[in-house]
């Protein structure tokens, strides 16, 4: 089998990023290697694991094995406080602006990434140029403090760190941290949370205004088609806060979303019907 280059960017969408893999393997079977991986929350677990997959020389088609085995249950890792009957979430949302602690997460891909090889950027440096193509992963989380997208590795020595010392495992777990439900991660005097809240699907990541790139970039999204969007009932003020910063990363997402250049190089995967914190969800 001939083997096509492409960069890859996934769009973040909690639990529903297990439906990533099938796009992800459709396209390894096809033939596809990807120099440099891009992913929002969910998409930079998927996103961070196939970029070390493919340090490891291990195939790609172990992604959904990994995946498959992640018992999101585990997420729910509430601080002592929180573990207080009926009151804990509250609890936890006053004292650690956050009702898990996302602690579990962090370090799951420790372990899962480690095995492969990777501990901190440096483990995936390829050495391009320009300087913010040089590693294979970027992960976006979203600095509360400095009002902007973080783009993990690029913009670390803003923070005045070391972007190759940096745990990539940490840098997921920051583009995770879905607001009220997870506790922000604090770096460098900055409040980093879910990189969702400003861009779930930053598929513009790669390209140049150099000149040509040297191969494609395809995004997979967790969703239909441009169209009609569903109806989604909400409940809850947890439901509404999740409704809320998905209705505000929509509007600022499809104005290139739909631009028919992005369409023709996205995978859409249907999710719509799956709620991104259902930490429930099964491999079926």
């Amino acid at each position: 089998m001939s083997t096509d280059r492409a960069d890859l960017v996934c769009e973040g969408g909690g639990v529903r990023g297990i439906g990533l893999v099938g796009a992800v393997d459709a396209l390894a079977q096809a033939g596809y290697r990807f120099p440099r991986v891009a992913g929002t929350s969910a998409g930079a677990i998927v996103a961070s694991l196939v970029a070390a997959l493919q340090v490891a020389r291990e195939p790609l088609s172990r992604l959904a094995d990994v995946m498959r085995n992640i018992d999101y249950r585990k997420f729910q890792d509430r601080s002592l406080i929180g573990r207080v009957p009926l009151i804990g979430g509250a609890l936890s949302l006053l004292t650690s602006d956050g009702v898990y602690r996302g602690a579990y997460l962090e370090q799951l891909l420790t372990g899962l990434l480690g095995d492969l090889g990777v501990k901190t950027f440096g483990d995936l440096r390829t050495g391009d140029a320009p300087e913010q193509f040089a590693w294979s992963l970027v992960v976006t989380a979203s600095d509360l403090s400095r009002r902007r997208l973080v783009r993990i590795p690029w913009d670390l020595n803003s923070y005045g760190i070391d972007p190759d010392d940096f745990s990539v495992a940490r840098a997921v777990h920051a583009s995770s941290a879905i607001p009220y439900v997870f506790e922000p991660v604090r770096v460098g005097g900055a409040t980093w949370v879910d990189g969702g809240l400003l861009s779930d699907f930053p598929v513009e990541l790669f390209d140049r205004a150099d000149g040509k790139p040297q191969w494609p970039t395809f995004g997979i999204r967790l969703s239909a088609r441009p169209g009609i969007p569903p109806t989604h009932p909400v409940h809850g003020p947890v439901s509404l806060g999740i409704a809320a910063i998905e209705t505000l990363v929509s509007n600022q997402d499809n104005a290139y979303i739909d631009d028919p250049c992005t369409v023709r190089r996205t995978i859409f995967v249907p999710a719509d019907d799956v709620s991104p914190i259902d930490f429930d969800i099964t491999a079926q």
